[in-house]
C-alpha cells in the first residue's frame, strides 16, 4: 500500500495527494537549474541510457538529453511532470525524454539504464523503509558498467532553526549498508559529504550538507 500522510486534520493523505498539492501551491517550485552535484560528477561521463528517479520540474533530466542521454523521466506528481515536460520543449527537447508517473513504492520504469540518478529522495509521507526499498529497485535498474548516482540531504540548512518535523536523515554508510550490494559486483567511486551554498525562501544566506555516493555496477550479476 502507497505510503501516506497525516492532514493537519488528521486525515490520510497519499503520496501523490502530498506532492500534488505540493507542486500546486506554486507556478514554480524549484530553480530550474540542475542539480549542482549531478553536473559535477556526470558532465564528463560519455552519453548513454539514463533514469531520472523523483525528476520534480525536470532540470536534471533536460540537462541530460541537451547531452545527448536518452532520458526516461519519472515523478508521482502529474503537476510536476506537465511542468518539466514544458520546459522540455521549451529546449527544443519536445518527444525527446520519456516522462513517466510512478509512486516508487509501488511501480517502477523498466529497463536497463547507463545511469540511475536519484537525488533528494526524501518524502514526508514515506514509510520507514520506503526509500531504502526503492534504492535497492534502481540498483536493480543499472546497466553493467552502469553507475548509480545517489545525493541526499545530510541535515536541515543552516537557516531553519526550527525543523518543521522530526527527520533523519540517513548518511552514507547507512545509504551504502542498506543497499547491500555486493562486493564482488559493485565498485564505489566515490562517498563524499559536501556543504554547499543553499539560500533560504526568503534570500536567508546559508548551507546545507548533502551526502554523495557513486557506485558502479563493474560486471553482470551471477
Amino acid at each position: 500500500m502507497s505510503a501516506t500522510h497525516q492532514h493537519d486534520n488528521g486525515t490520510a493523505r497519499t503520496t501523490i495527494e502530498y506532492w500534488e498539492a505540493f507542486y500546486q501551491e506554486r507556478e514554480q517550485v524549484w530553480s530550474g537549474r540542475p542539480n549542482f552535484l549531478l553536473v559535477r560528477e556526470i558532465d564528463s561521463v560519455a552519453a548513454g541510457s539514463a533514469l531520472d528517479l523523483g525528476c520534480a520540474e525536470g532540470a536534471d533530466a533536460i540537462w541530460l538529453a541537451e547531452r545527448g542521454w536518452q532520458v526516461t523521466a519519472t515523478d508521482v506528481s502529474e503537476t510536476a511532470l506537465a511542468r518539466a515536460e514544458a520546459q522540455a520543449a521549451k529546449h527544443e527537447l519536445a518527444g525527446d525524454i520519456d516522462w513517466q508517473q510512478h509512486d516508487l513504492a509501488e511501480t517502477f520504469p523498466s529497463g536497463r539504464f547507463d545511469l540511475v540518478s536519484a537525488h533528494y529522495l526524501h518524502s514526508p509521507p514515506a514509510q520507514a523503509d520506503e526509500r531504502t526499498k526503492i534504492l535497492r529497485r534502481a540498483a536493480e535498474a543499472v546497466a553493467p558498467s552502469g553507475l548509480l548516482l545517489i545525493v541526499g540531504h545530510a541535515e536541515w540548512p543552516t537557516w531553519v532553526l526550527e525543523p518543521p518535523m522530526s527527520v533523519h536523515f540517513p548518511t552514507t554508510a547507512e545509504v551504502r549498508e542498506r543497499l547491500e550490494l555486493d562486493p564482488a559486483e559493485w565498485q564505489v567511486e566515490l562517498e563524499e559529504v559536501v556543504d554547499r551554498e543553499h539560500r533560504g525562501p526568503e534570500g536567508q544566506p546559508g548551507t546545507r550538507r548533502d551526502n554523495i555516493l557513486r557506485i558502479r555496477r563493474v560486471c553482470s550479476e551471477r
